[in-house]
């Protein structure tokens, strides 16, 4: 029966962190951007946009292409960001798990 309640203790300590975990990255704000900089998206962990900057030389009404291909590459890189801050942030709750399974 201790083995139970020393198991019920660590399923309520991570999900305490994982709530944690994820309320931080709700709180993060990550910058992508392309171009040199020409383009920024910013994003929270949440993946809500938070802002869009175009740098005025990247609105060369004949280079519109360009400008869209920018803001689809810094998109991308602000979710590859975000993708390993989901990673940092929740794979340790990952090695948690694996303990409490081998506990059972």
């Amino acid at each position: 029966m201790k083995d139970i309640g020393r198991l019920m203790k660590q399923a309520q300590e991570m999900q305490r962190d994982l709530a944690r975990a994820q309320k931080e990255l709700g709180a993060l704000q990550l910058v992508g951007e392309s171009g040199g900089g020409l383009v920024k998206i910013t994003l929270t962990g949440h993946h809500e946009v938070v802002d869009v900057h175009i740098d005025p030389q990247a609105t060369d009404p004949e280079s519109l292409d360009l400008l869209e291909e920018l803001v689809a590459a810094a998109l991308r890189n602000v979710m590859e960001k975000i993708q390993t801050a989901s990673q940092e942030k929740l794979g340790m709750l990952g090695s948690l798990g694996g303990n409490l399974a081998g506990m059972l």
